[in-house]
């Protein structure tokens, strides 16, 4: 088998809804759904291995912690460990006053009676009664018409109320899914919808969820909005409803299906954290609310520390979060091209002198530091790089903020080592060269032991004091305009090394009374080449010898032989 040359013998496009004065296109969302998490019953019925109940009790303080309020923990019929999870959870007392736990039922008698049986003791739960409607379940699965699957939700409907009023004691909450919805007929949508109402007889103070599945998404994410703005217009008494959206991800649009929904007058959504669920995933409950966020919005969720929330995730799921997922991926915040990194640091640069609080830096949606991560792993440095982005990883690791030109002297070093390596270059790899290449370590062949710097009768400056040459210390000293100059002049004189300074420049690498700084120059050698110099101490002037010391390093070995 191949893909057909010709695919509409075999597949039909999705027939558009006839709704020609839609009103959600010109919609913005400005205010959170309601939130409900389907991760401990379609997330983990998707998993090879299902959660045990250490696993969903750990992933149930974490929905809690996060500040999910309606969290659907189990389908009870499914056998005794969903059961025995459920009726252990309502009995532990471990439930908060202001969340609400939701279980799962076909429209089968004893499957609904298993379920109010699982809830048993609760103080407030939602009942989540299903079956399916659309043509293809209709004749292929059920083989029935429209009046006998319309039968079946009411029926179960009848059942679940029976069920609630013999347990007074709990607040009950009923849901109704037609399940198929996206590839139902909508009047037969809501024909299944209205006979459930008529059952339930739901009121604005105890209103009916009445959830729209995309279980199979089969069309673009704006005629699932439009599916959405029809069943709110045409379903009775709207105040007594909450429509909520359940969508899948077989199209790859499930977050644009739901924001859509919303815009299209929906009131709640469904979803897992990351977005899995039974075959291609849920909608992703994380990438909504963080959407919301980065538009001003408050979603209601907290993902303060996402990490925490990842690494729950993958341990109950064991699936590992992609690092490509929106927000939560290991390098969803990480540029490794060089016009990228550039703008990402004049994008931070820029932000140190701006007045407000305003977020504004390329290629960046969010802020990682409110998500709980830091900046060091925004810039990474491979084959791909450019000059930001080993200046920006020093700046990070080290606190140095090289000069331009210095960035791009260095620039040769960080490429022949990335080009060396064939792999991602580390913060400790790009320290390790940048103390080479400015001779920051040893062996040099000139290292500062001590000085001072005294003013002659005449204003000049003189440099007096001790450098280590080869292991072994020489007093040394020199006059000149000012620190820099006579320093240059001791070289000179005492071990004919000629360098003309063209630039200098310094600053705190940190800030307190303890800090220290960074000094750089550049300089000309005698042969006309351009070399570097770097100075790091506590002392500002000590920092700028060390850094005239580094440059005649690089001097010395362009002497000839």
């Amino acid at each position: 088998m191949s893909m057909l040359p010709d695919p509409s013998v075999k597949y039909r496009p999705f027939a558009p809804v006839d709704l020609h004065d839609r009103t959600w296109p010109s919609r913005v969302i400005d205010a959170p759904p309601r939130w409900l998490s389907t991760d401990m019953r379609d997330g983990n019925q998707s998993l090879i291995d299902p959660m045990d109940s250490a696993k969903k009790n750990r992933f149930f303080d974490l929905l809690v912690k996060v500040g999910l309020k309606e969290i659907e923990v189990g389908f009870p019929a499914a056998g005794a460990t969903e059961f025995g999870f459920i009726q252990g959870l309502v009995q532990s007392g471990r439930i908060p006053d202001d969340v609400v736990i939701q279980v799962l039922t076909q429209a089968r008698e004893d499957l609904i009676r298993t379920s109010f049986d699982s809830l048993e003791g609760a103080r407030t739960a939602i009942v989540h009664l299903y079956n399916a409607v659309s043509p293809a379940w209709r004749e292929i699965v059920f083989r029935m018409d429209r009046a006998q699957v319309r039968e079946i939700a009411v029926t179960g409907a009848s059942i679940m109320r029976d069920e609630a009023a013999k347990r007074p004691d709990t607040d009950w909450r009923f849901q109704y899914s037609p399940e198929t919805f996206s590839t139902a007929e909508l009047d037969f949508s809501l024909e299944c919808c209205e006979a459930v109402m008529s059952v339930l007889c739901p009121t604005p103070d105890r209103p009916l969820i009445l959830n729209l599945p995309a279980t199979i998404e089969a069309a673009t994410p704006n005629i699932y909005a439009d599916q959405i703005e029809y069943f709110c217009r045409n379903i009775p008494n709207r105040e007594s409803v909450v429509v909520s959206l359940h969508t899948h991800n077989d199209r790859g649009t499930g977050v644009a299906a739901a924001e859509l929904g919303i815009m299209a007058g929906a009131d709640r959504i469904e979803g897992c954290l990351f977005g899995n669920g039974e075959r291609t995933g849920n909608c992703c409950l994380v990438t909504v609310a963080l959407n919301m966020y980065t538009q001003g919005i408050d979603p209601g969720l907290n993902f303060s520390n996402i990490d925490e929330v990842i690494e729950t995730v993958e341990y109950c799921n064991q699936i590992p979060v992609h690092q490509r997922h929106p927000y939560g991926g290991e390098l969803v915040f990480t540029a490794f091209s060089g016009s990228h990194q550039d703008a990402i640091k004049k994008g931070f640069e820029a932000r140190d002198q701006q007045n407000d609080r305003g977020w504004r830096v390329p290629y960046l949606p969010i802020d990682p530091a409110d998500l709980g991560r830091n900046y060091e792993a925004v810039i990474r440095v491979n084959s791909q790089s450019g000059k930001g982005g080993f200046a920006w990883v020093l700046e990070q690791d080290q606190g140095l903020k090289l000069p331009k030109r210095m960035q791009a002297h260095f620039s040769k070093a960080v490429q022949h080592l990335a080009d060396e390596k064939q792999q991602e270059v580390t913060a400790h790899d790009i320290w390790s060269a940048f103390c080479r290449e400015y001779h920051l370590d040893a062996p040099q062949q000139f290292t500062l032991v001590e000085y001072e710097e005294t003013r002659a009768a005449d204003g000049s400056r003189i440099f007096a004091g001790t450098i280590g040459v080869d292991g072994k210390e020489r007093s040394v000293s020199g006059r000149g305009n000012g620190l820099l100059s006579s320093v240059v002049a001791t070289l000179a004189d005492s071990f004919q090394i000629s360098l003309e300074i063209i630039d200098y420049s310094e600053h705190a690498m940190s800030t307190g009374s303890d800090a220290r700084a960074a000094a750089y120059v550049e300089c000309m050698a005698a042969n006309g080449e351009i070399i570097w110099g770097v100075g790091i101490h506590e002392d500002v002037a000590t920092a700028s010898v060390r850094a005239i010391l580094s440059a005649a390093n690089a001097a010395h070995g362009l002497l000839p032989r």
